[in-house]
């Protein structure tokens, strides 16, 4: 992809532009976030969303900004709103241009005037600011800037009210705002002395969000203005709009901090940096020293699993090893009795701790494994004893080497979504995934234990490995079919093809043979693999949901029956490079190179968090997605690794050289018959 571009013909088709998302993020738990004609869709929206406290919680501050021409008298709305079905003003029509690097930028042309807008959020602070410069105009022109503000939590929907305080207060350069006590306040400032701010207050009413109304949600809002701006621009001449809830001091301040802060910019020029890009926006730095993941834009927080699949994708492929260790150190000293807390708790979902050890697998080689040892040894010990003597009565492993996990009504795996109060997909007992991550952890941390000469820690596990694989082999393998079981319990052995068999293949330890392995993943290919990631659910399952209507209760159904997740594709392509080395390097780039349109769709230069199972393969989900990002970030340092040439053949180990025959076997992109025993059922 050479860079992102927008159909300038289109811009005005709402149809397009409406389906087009942005976002920014201050890098503490704010964001700015709008479509790319800044109509708001969404109760998520707006141009300041923050904390305003030392909480997760963010606000919706400012929802939008709406700006008028004024010339001759006459006034041109460049703003766009929807009210109850109906679109005014229809600013779109005055768009000429947009571009998004490097900060979203939006040209508006009305009969003479040219007026360019440069959105830019910036990093570290709670602060919007947007530079308005007349590129062209052949009369005497204002600029009247109006602020509508919410002051909610972005989960909820403001309305109108008498305890919302409609007044504004002199500070320099502009005022400041707080319609309730509690809230930080928002100073509105321009870099202009002369820039007149007329005290209007007043409500405006039933702003309606299309996308809440699809999901179900109530969708209409109303919003407060505290009055508006106006000013004189000319030719040539660049007005600064910011909002903050720390005060400017002088219009020189406001003009340094926007200069300081575009330059910084990076040009997201094509699709790596793209996806660099949004990577970094999902670490968070908070008080008390606290570095979080953000697990999807935007309506999401801190997921623990989401956190430990993502974090070598958007921390350690760009050598941010600082902020990987600020992240685990973060939810390591939550740990209580080992378990870590809130979501990365076993409690909430049995595998989250377990992923703690891919981390880790990926941290060593950038920090060793002497290092990592001593940073994170006695929290992998503390994870694993946690495991073995039981959590919760619900979480433990049995004699047999397996983790067993089950409790009533309630589901303790990723696949954990709920449905009318009950699970979607249950899975209680022995789930693949979980065995696999369970043998990996183990294995891993006696791989340290060894080398750090921790003898209590060796006696104590050694045989656990050998017994967890004979028992997983045993219990999960279909010889017949070819592939692993989802899950088993005393009732049955499932047999659903699910994306979830991809762990047990995917990661540096496994319990299959590499034969078991080649055979999985013709299945995979054949029921799983689209170009988007992997199925949650084979095609031929009668449970199976391709694509779905708008409403949450759909979309919660199908997100675990049929929509395809990118994260588990990562696994996919790790396993095929392993079996088949540089060979599959051409299908691995295929791989990646088909999400370059995704990235000017849905949320501009990020990628979202699920999509529909079948063509065209629709966005679903969050806008942007750290698993995503993520996983995407790392396919491409697999291509990158296993592009590399081979000095000699001498340097080629003997286990990659075992692997020569598997490599004639290993899957290609394109889809191919398995054998007739592989026919894979999808039923139990």
């Amino acid at each position: 992809m050479s860079g992102l571009t927008f159909d300038k013909r289109e811009l005005g088709n709402l149809e397009y532009s409406l389906s087009r998302e942005m976002l920014a993020t201050d890098r503490r738990g704010g964001y700015m976030s709008t479509t790319i004609v800044c109509c708001n869709t969404r109760k998520y929206h707006g141009l300041m969303v923050a904390p305003i406290d030392d909480s997760d919680r963010t606000f919706v501050l400012l929802s939008s900004l709406d700006e008028t021409i004024v010339q001759h008298d006459q006034s041109f709305n460049l703003a766009l709103h929807r009210y109850r079905g109906v679109y005014e003003p229809r600013g779109h029509k005055y768009i000429t241009d947009f571009a998004y690097t490097p900060t979203p930028t939006i040209t508006y042309r009305v009969g003479g005037v040219i007026l360019r807008k440069e959105l830019l959020w910036i990093h570290k602070r709670t602060q919007l600011m947007i530079r308005y410069t007349l590129v062209d105009a052949h009369s005497d022109t204002t600029l009247r800037l109006r602020p509508l503000m919410a002051f909610r939590d972005k989960h909820s929907l403001s309305k109108a009210n008498m305890q919302a305080d409609g007044r504004s207060y002199d500070v320099p350069c502009g005022v400041k705002c707080r319609l309730y006590e509690g809230f930080p306040w928002l100073y509105l400032q321009t870099n202009r002395a002369d820039a007149e701010f007329v005290a209007a207050p007043d409500w405006y009413y039933n702003f309606e969000y299309q996308e809440e109304l699809k999901r179900g949600y109530d969708g209409y809002e109303d919003l407060l203005t505290t009055g508006y701006f106006e000013l004189k621009i000319k030719k040539g001449e660049s007005v600064i709009f910011s909002a903050s809830t720390d005060m400017m001091a002088s219009p020189e301040t406001i003009d340094a901090v926007f200069e300081q802060s575009i330059s910084r910019r990076t040009h997201k020029i094509d699709f790596l940096s793209c996806l660099e890009h949004s990577a970094r926006q999902f670490v968070i730095r908070r008080p008390e020293q606290r570095t979080e993941v953000i697990a999807g834009y935007p309506w999401f927080g801190s997921i623990g699993r989401d956190t430990f699949i993502s974090l070598p994708g958007i921390t350690l492929t760009q050598g941010y090893k600082e902020d990987c260790i600020d992240v685990l150190d973060t939810m390591v000293r939550s740990m209580r009795d080992g378990d870590f807390a809130g979501s990365a708790s076993a409690r909430v979902s049995a595998d989250a701790p377990l992923w703690f050890f891919w981390t880790l697998q990926h941290l060593e080689k950038h920090i060793g494994a002497k290092e990592l040892w001593s940073r994170y040894g006695e929290a992998m010990k503390a994870v694993l004893e946690a495991y073995r003597r039981g959590i919760a009565g619900e979480i433990v492993m049995h004699d047999n080497g397996l983790v067993w996990a089950a409790a009533d009504n309630r589901p303790l795996t990723w696949m954990g979504t709920m449905v009318d109060g009950r699970p979607v997909t249950q899975r209680a007992g022995y789930a693949v995934e979980v065995e696999a991550l369970w043998y990996n952890a183990v294995m891993y941390t006696l791989e340290l234990a060894r080398k750090q000469k921790d003898k209590a820690f060796v006696d104590r596990w050694k045989e656990i490995p050998e017994l967890t694989r004979r028992s997983f082999v045993e219990k999960f393998w279909l010889e017949e079919e070819g592939y692993a079981a989802d899950y088993v319990n005393q009732y049955e052995t499932n047999k659903f093809i699910r994306c979830n068999m991809v762990v047990a293949c995917g990661l540096d330890y496994s319990m299959l043979n590499d034969s078991q392995k080649v055979d999985m993943i013709l299945v995979m290919r054949q029921h799983l693999l689209t170009p988007r990631g992997l199925r949650s659910l084979s095609p031929l399952n009668p449970l199976f949901e391709s694509t779905y209507a708008e409403d949450q209760r759909s979309q919660d159904l199908a997100s675990r029956n049929g929509s395809v997740w990118i994260w588990p594709l990562m696994l996919y392509v790790k396993s095929c490079f392993a079996l088949g080395g540089e060979k599959f390097s051409g299908d691995a780039r295929e791989i990646l190179s088909a999400f370059d349109g995704e990235l000017q769709t849905h949320c501009i230069g990020s990628i979202s968090e699920r999509f529909e199972a079948d063509p065209p393969f629709a966005a679903r989900g969050s806008l942007s997605h750290a698993t995503s990002v993520g996983g995407l970030l790392y396919i491409n340092r697999l291509i990158e690794k296993y592009s590399a040439p081979v000095k000699t053949a001498a340097k080629r180990s003997a286990k990659t050289a075992a692997k020569e025959s598997a490599s004639a076997a290993a899957p290609k992109t394109k889809t191919a018959k398995p054998a007739a025993k592989r026919s894979a059922k999808s039923g139990k």
